[in-house]
């Protein structure tokens, strides 16, 4: 949990006492969930949540509910009315570029009809949710910061990763001025329990289903969603206009990582190695095969190719402008070991 300090500072600014609405928009994803538990628990009463689909225990807790989406006009101005704070999380997960037309639609068009509506509306703070892949994705394990030139040659590939670089630019172009704040916050792969739509877990899940076929070449990092949801509320008063934070707490080589899960969970690591031109030619055919018979491959030639890159980087600014305090990644492997085997797989299903 984040320390009181977020909260009293929240309070101090006006963000639990005002009479206007804190917006949350994908208020019931992984993280927008997890925001909205520590807002209730530091006794907050005026959240607003924007989603398809808000669940009763929301709605029971005072949340107010705008069911819909951030790509209608109508729908979003309904939700920035008199909102104070956007918290702007909204979004699709997708490793699959066939989906490419789907996340442009939410990530860049949504973005762009919220900035607008917000600007009408006279919002003046808005904290958006990207991704660290618009910065720190490389072919070598480099650990880079915010002033890495974004790799706009590898992310192109990638239609998810680009429709998050397109979003930033979006929302960097429609939120500006007339006094408006803007702080962008670029978390890493969320961990942690809680991910009740495995749209971000999917890999510890595969792990334990033993559904990985082998080790990858490349590197990944990661961060307790329990973390990082207090830097967005931290964000409100002590981040920059414009300015960018990854946030991560562990970068890991794929063979580190399993490794881990290994000893924490009991279930073998993927034994098989193979060389990068090797492992992403060799998804790439499977997948052609599949296509042929009108069947989903069981590897995804994108994920492949992500997965021998290396997706290094440091939280220093995070940590030192908006007090973000990462906890022992040993925690947030058991954390969401635990939570999957109760919640997904069934208690004592390895027992």
């Amino acid at each position: 949990m984040p320390s009181s300090s977020f909260f009293a500072m929240a309070k101090k600014k006006g963000l639990a006492t005002t009479t206007k609405k804190i917006l949350i928009t994908g208020g019931t994803g992984f993280l927008g969930a997890e925001l909205v538990r520590q807002f209730l628990d530091a006794g907050e009463k005026h959240l607003r949540v924007m989603a398809s689909s808000v669940p009763a225990w929301m709605k029971d807790a005072g949340v107010e509910a705008i069911e819909g989406s951030v790509t209608s006009r109508e729908d979003v101005a309904s939700a920035v009315s008199n909102a104070s704070v956007i918290f702007h999380l909204a979004g699709k997960v997708s490793r699959n570029n066939d989906d490419a037309a789907t996340v442009n639609k939410i990530h860049v068009e949504g973005t762009r009809i919220l900035c607008e509506a917000a600007a009408e509306a006279g919002v003046c703070t808005m904290v958006l949710a990207s991704s660290s892949g618009t910065i720190a994705v490389s072919a070598d394990p480099e650990v880079v910061d915010e002033t890495y030139p974004q790799p706009v040659e590898i992310i192109s590939r990638w239609a998810y990763y680009a429709s998050k670089y397109y979003q930033e630019r979006t929302a960097l172009e429609n939120f500006d001025g007339d006094g408006r704040k803007l702080v962008i916050l670029n978390p890493t792969l969320l961990l942690g329990p809680g991910d009740e739509r495995l749209s971000s877990t999917q890999v510890v899940l595969d792990f334990l289903g033993r559904r990985i076929p082998y080790c990858p070449s490349g590197g990944l990092s990661f961060v307790d969603v329990r973390d990082v949801a207090p830097a967005f509320i931290s964000a409100v008063e002590k981040g920059i206009h414009q300015e960018k934070y990854l946030l991560g707490s562990a970068n890991m080589k794929f063979e580190d990582f399993f490794g881990r899960l290994q000893r924490l969970s009991g279930v073998s690591a993927p034994m098989i190695r193979m060389p990068k031109k090797l492992a992403v030619a060799g998804a790439g055919i499977l997948d052609s095969v599949f296509r042929n018979w009108n069947k989903s491959s069981p590897v995804q030639p994108k994920e492949v190719e992500q997965a021998e890159h290396f997706w290094y980087f440091s939280s220093d600014k995070a940590v030192e402008q908006l007090g973000f305090t990462p906890r022992d990644p040993q925690e947030t492997l058991n954390d969401t070991i635990t939570y999957l085997r109760e919640n997904v797989l069934g208690e004592g299903v390895f027992k």
